[in-house]
């Protein structure tokens, strides 16, 4: 095993990860583990854009409204100002670091970049990179990443376990690099910025889900955990099942795409008087609904009633993804199809990103700060991202503790020999991860049961039981492989989201319940959580 010592780790190489580093740079030392599936994770995929009060005729306590009546009662209105009240700065230090937003180019323009309109605005807030917002983000952070001189990028490491000393302070993580060997990185301090937990399902957004790896991690070190049970569904993921995940933007609808069942007729104002432009629980229930109505596999976003020269103005990136599989989205209907997409839930924080662990902060997807409530409003994610790391690296500036720490003991006590892999191993921890997932996407989806529920904490169960001969795996003195600790994590992870999923007596934005169809009481939303496995 082999030791090092850093000054802020930071795992994780988003939007959140890299806007931190790249604050917190000149003022500590920075090494930012940022593997190569980095890149294919949700960040990159954004599409739609950032929500942020920017245009004169917009107001902040509007956007605050909105986010509160998406989030369904559970926003923490606190957290829901401060993001808000932050997002302006946000996007003008954006700006200055040469993000390419899409310009305003008509003559009435009341703000210099184009923005938008999605589900649950009520105002056209979205600033963005034409469709590729994500990818116009990472890759303008990460060139100015590289070459910063107080900021170490790690490709090579990914980490399987948090680190803490005797007094249960987090003290950096234990990684496994690309040659299977065992990284300690002792950290001053931890961040993490790892994503959330749409990989526990088989459809996402993403071509690379996180398994809500980070969130297990925290929970194993004591981090209390809040509103897991609340998995937002993107309503429409490209439908094709031969074709790798492919989101389609909530801004597709913002433009005026129309939702209409396989026969061709129209049916999300019969849901909601706001119709396509409703928040995006309900839009993916109404499509679930259609679906299961017409037994068919999917539903349609139309917007061939637009301008096809607006269409490929707007949408370029989509427009071109959907031509390459043999769809003119200009002529064409896009077949869509609800798809995992985000975790509003994870670690608890405050607003300057510090769990309940000390010196462990998380930021992004992977924590849940209270902005998001029940249900997150579009494009309120990557404002989330930037305003959350901005407000990380201001504490972490402040908190570095100038006293010595005792040394860290891992918990691992003997010498460990070649991981056990192969063919049949490998195989083994493949199958495990598709079961867990059509478990998830059973009991757990969209639309939930408490009869379900319950079959899917005992389907579990019985899942971890057959892996026993994997857990010795990880367990007697071999290097886990890489596959082997994000089963065990995601496992553990899907275990808690049942159970809290069960314990919600109520329907209430993401969290739908058959048997609870009208809002109820209120159950606790923060808890300590413990891994079945």
């Amino acid at each position: 095993m082999i030791h090092s010592e850093h000054d802020v780790l930071i795992i994780g190489g988003g939007v959140a990860g890299l806007t931190l580093a790249l604050e917190l740079a000149g003022h500590r030392c920075v090494t930012l583990l940022r593997p190569a599936q980095d890149d294919f994770g949700a960040s990159r995929w954004a599409q739609g854009g950032i929500a942020a009060v920017l245009a004169p005729t917009d107001n902040i306590e509007a956007h605050v409204q909105d986010t509160l009546i998406a989030g369904d009662g559970l926003c923490d209105e606190a957290a829901v100002r401060f993001t808000v009240e932050h997002g302006r700065e946000a996007i003008d230090w954006l700006i200055a670091l040469g993000v390419p937003f899409t310009p305003d180019t008509t003559t009435n323009a009341v703000y210099p970049y184009h923005l938008t309109r999605e589900g649950g605005h009520g105002a056209r807030r979205i600033i963005h990179a034409a469709d590729a917002t994500g990818k116009a983000l990472i890759d303008t952070l990460l060139e100015h990443a590289c070459r910063h001189p107080d900021i170490r990028l790690i490709e090579e490491w990914q980490a399987i376990e948090l680190l803490e000393d005797t007094q249960g302070h987090c003290r950096g993580a234990l990684c496994l690099d690309t040659d299977n060997q065992l990284q300690l990185a002792a950290a001053q301090d931890t961040v993490l910025a790892t994503g959330g937990a749409s990989g526990l399902y088989q459809h996402t957004t993403s071509p690379a889900p996180a398994c809500g790896e980070g969130m297990a991690m925290a929970a194993a070190l004591g981090a209390t955990l809040m509103n897991l049970e609340f998995q937002q569904f993107h309503p429409t993921c490209l439908y094709d099942p031969e074709g790798s995940p492919f989101l389609i933007s909530e801004a597709v609808r913002g433009e005026g795409g129309l939702l209409r069942d396989i026969h061709g007729v129209r049916f999300m104002p019969d849901y909601d008087e706001r119709a396509e432009l409703a928040p995006r629980d309900i839009v993916a229930r109404a499509i679930h609904a259609e679906m299961l109505r017409h037994e068919s596999s999917h539903v349609l976003l139309d917007i061939t009633h637009l301008e096809a020269a607006g269409i490929r103005e707007h949408f370029p990136t989509i427009h071109a993804h959907c031509l390459s599989r043999g769809l003119d989205i200009t002529r064409d209907p896009i077949p869509v199809v609800p798809a995992a997409h985000y975790s509003c839930g994870g670690i608890a924080t405050d607003l300057q990103g510090a769990s309940n662990v000390n010196h462990l902060y998380a930021i992004g997807e992977v924590a849940c700060t209270g902005l998001h409530g029940a249900n997150r409003m579009a494009s309120n994610s990557l404002l989330e991202c930037l305003v959350f790391a901005r407000s990380a690296a201001q504490a972490l500036r402040k908190g570095m503790s100038d006293s010595r720490r005792e040394p860290i003991i891992p918990h691992m006590e003997h010498s460990f020999s070649n991981v056990n892999s192969g063919p049949a191993y490998n195989e083994s921890i493949d199958q495990a991860f598709s079961a867990m997932r059509e478990i998830m996407s059973r009991y757990a989806g969209i639309v939930r049961s408490n009869e379900g529920l319950a079959a899917g904490e005992e389907s579990l169960l019985r899942l971890d039981r057959e892996c026993a001969e994997l857990w010795q795996a990880r367990w007697q003195n071999r290097v886990p492989s890489l596959a082997l600790s994000r089963l065990h994590r995601a496992l553990g992870l899907a275990g808690m989201l049942l159970r809290v999923a069960r314990e919600r007596h109520e329907s209430r934005g993401l969290h739908y319940n058959r048997d609870y169809p009208r809002h109820g009481t209120s159950v606790p939303t923060a808890s300590k959580t413990t891994l079945v496995t």
